[in-house]
């Protein structure tokens, strides 16, 4: 009995040993098994976030409520529940519900129901903005770059239709506004201002049906057509102004403005000392009396003369016609100046663009 004994006891041991070996080769597997189950009880980190508990998913704890487990409800394509696709961007913008959208969507009618022609500001990119900057106008006129012309407005030299501007960024009409700089009118880009140093024998023209060289083979690569402002007689020579601004031409050139023209004669001589003072009180000429503003002599070459005269008047060949009555016929005339604009050095059958100063006088000679 005693041995079957210790042999029921070792066999039990045995059987205990083989057991727990057994029994430990099993927690290894089992062991994993487990881990996974635990692991799988647990949510991820992305699901979370979520309420996935509730009535009994395969890895919820359905028996205690209120609890998140992996339900079918479970996101990321979790064992239990359906595989479904993430969406973009869930943490930086999540979704908003329809009701949100459409009370957002009846705030925004409440705010803009009575605001359906909104101006825009003048300064808002893209807004249609009536004229152009003023410092641009002065710009393209030859002032300068656009901010010395900034400059120009800084210093109070410049004004709009008779105010002095005070602030940068005013907008003008150059068409129609009345831009100066100290004093002087400016030029818009749309009138051209050209002085021609005219030779003798150039017909004061802009086309000559003869086919005689005239004023206009001077300009001919130009964009917009010009014209000359007064005449000059064939054989003379000197200054003559051509534009596209007509009220200009017309003022220069009309009598009661009485833009001053400036000659120079070659006479023959000898000269009465009151030549200049017949010429002043005034010469009888078949269409009326002629009378001079200035004169005086500028050099003598034994009996050769060279006078300057200075009047208002634009008649016909009037300053030969003046001399010759006088009893002094005129070997060659220049006219050296036609109001504030003088010949200068400017070579013969030289065409120059006038400044914006030369514009702004001629324009102040004629109240423009």
């Amino acid at each position: 009995m005693r041995s079957s004994g210790k042999n029921s006891r070792a066999g039990d041991s045995g059987r205990d040993n083989r057991g727990a070996g057994g029994g430990t080769s099993r927690s290894k597997t089992g062991g994993s098994r487990d881990d996974k189950q635990k692991r799988a009880g647990r949510p991820r980190p992305e699901e979370r976030r979520y309420d996935v508990g509730g009535s009994g998913g395969s890895g919820g704890q359905s028996g205690e409520g209120g609890r998140k487990g992996r339900g079918t409800t479970a996101r990321g394509g979790a064992k239990g529940g359906p595989k479904q696709p993430q969406q973009r961007d869930q943490r930086s913008a999540p979704a908003r519900s329809r009701e949100y959208e459409t009370r957002a969507e009846e705030r925004n009618r409440e705010r803009y129901a009575g605001k359906k022609d909104i101006k825009l500001p003048k300064t808002f990119p893209g807004a249609e903005q009536e004229g152009e900057r003023l410092q641009k106008v002065l710009a393209r006129a030859g002032y300068g770059s656009r901010r010395a012309c900034e400059e120009l407005i800084e210093q109070a030299r410049v004004e709009v239709n008779g105010a002095i501007v005070v602030e940068q960024g005013l907008r003008v009409d150059p068409e129609n506004d009345e831009i100066k700089v100290d004093g002087l009118t400016v030029a818009t880009q749309s009138y051209q201002f050209f002085a021609l140093n005219k030779p003798a024998g150039v017909v004061s023209t802009m086309e000559d049906p003869e086919g005689r060289q005239c004023l206009g083979d001077y300009v001919t690569n130009r964009e917009t057509r010009l014209f000359h402002v007064g005449r000059l007689d064939t054989e003379t020579e000197g200054i003559i102004l051509l534009t596209n601004h007509g009220e200009l031409a017309h003022r220069l050139t009309h009598p009661k403005y009485g833009v001053r023209k400036t000659y120079v004669a070659a006479i023959y001589g000898p000269i009465p000392r009151d030549l200049g003072k017949q010429l002043k009180d005034g010469i009888q000429l078949e269409d009326g009396y002629a009378r001079a503003d200035h004169f005086r002599v500028i050099e003598q070459t034994g009996r050769n003369y060279l006078v300057e005269v200075s009047l208002h008047e634009g008649r016909k060949h009037i300053v030969r016609r003046m001399l010759a009555e006088a009893g002094f016929p005129v070997e060659k005339l220049v006219r050296t100046a036609f109001g504030p604009i003088t010949l200068g050095d400017q070579k013969s059958g030289w065409l120059r663009r006038m400044s914006n100063t030369e514009v702004g006088m001629l324009m102040r000679e004629v109240e423009l």
